[in-house]
């Protein structure tokens, strides 16, 4: 197999491998295996006797990752789960407690440019934005079928778009037309609801981010999930074990300072980072989706 076609920069990995020490005995779990880069870095580290255990509901990305981690020295187990199945997954491996749980929210360069996922509006690809397939409903599906009410509430409410009423009604008025079901499509909507040009814009982000941000969110229980895997933490880390996430958004780095800081409040967790560590200005130079990355990182008490 050959390496993937767009090459994928593992966010915020230095700052990390400064972060967390593992024993060469440790046992890591990478929640968001992807290219499997971060995990690539630890398990350098680990001997004989140290596990990675990979998860992501991604079959192309485990594939990748399999690609990328066979020649580690450690133990590397791979399985195509979502990360709320954490608890579970590490049981039917029979693995009680861990030393490192790793949750790096971005989405991959590669699934950006996938078609098959189409996530993105810089090419028009169909509107799905499904990571795990046996998901039944896309994003086609909302934003053709939902109402305006629960349109506006989903880009208002996961999207933080002042202007989520005004791009329902538009979905809502060019989807009586015909139906939505291109990337392009929707994004030319949201760009005429906000009397904005795709092309000739002041702000570096287009018109269609928070739109999209909200849809990928909906689509795949995002918050939910996370929330789950928070839930899970305290039960699988080991003493002094750590917990990092990495987030690219403002609705999942309050939850995770939340969870953080409740668990810390109740003697569970001591919080490592009171503010989150955020990229350097070399690393966003070099890889603009580390601009808006934010780390926190806890331990179990």
């Amino acid at each position: 197999m050959n390496g993937p076609a767009v090459e994928h920069k593992p966010v915020l990995a230095k700052t990390l491998a400064e972060q967390i020490n593992l024993p060469p005995d440790g046992v890591m779990v990478d929640t968001t295996i992807g290219h499997g880069s971060h995990s690539l870095l630890f398990g350098q580290n680990l001997g004989p006797e140290g596990v990675i255990f990979g998860l992501d509901v991604d079959k192309k990305a485990i594939r990748r990752a399999h690609f990328k981690l066979k020649d580690l020295p450690c133990s590397v187990i791979l399985v195509c789960a979502n990360f709320s199945q954490i608890s579970d997954e590490l049981a039917k491996h029979s693995i009680e407690k861990v030393d490192f749980i790793l949750a790096d929210l971005g989405v991959s360069s590669a699934q950006l440019a996938d078609a098959e996922r189409g996530l993105s509006f810089q090419s028009n690809m169909p509107l799905d934005m499904r990571f795990d397939k046996r998901l039944k409903s896309s994003a086609a599906d909302i934003v053709n079928k939902a109402d305006e009410k629960r349109l506006a509430d989903l880009i208002y409410k996961f999207g933080e778009d002042r202007a989520a009423r005004r791009i329902a009604r538009f979905i809502i008025r060019e989807r009586q037309k015909r139906p939505i079901t291109m990337t392009g499509q929707l994004a030319a909507i949201v760009c005429k609801a906000l009397g904005q040009s795709e092309h000739k814009r002041k702000s570096k982000k287009h018109p269609a981010t928070r739109t999209f941000q909200a849809l990928r969110i909906a689509v795949n229980n995002e918050l939910e999930n996370l929330e789950k895997l928070l839930a899970s933490g305290p039960g699988l880390l080991k003493k002094n074990g750590q917990i990092a996430v990495i987030s690219f958004h403002s609705l999942e780095d309050r939850l995770v300072k939340n969870d953080f800081r409740q668990n810390e409040k109740e003697g569970i967790y001591r919080v490592m980072t009171k503010k989150p560590l955020v990229a350097s200005r070399e690393e966003r130079a070099e890889n603009p989706r580390a601009r808006s990355a934010k780390l926190r990182i806890a331990e179990r008490q």
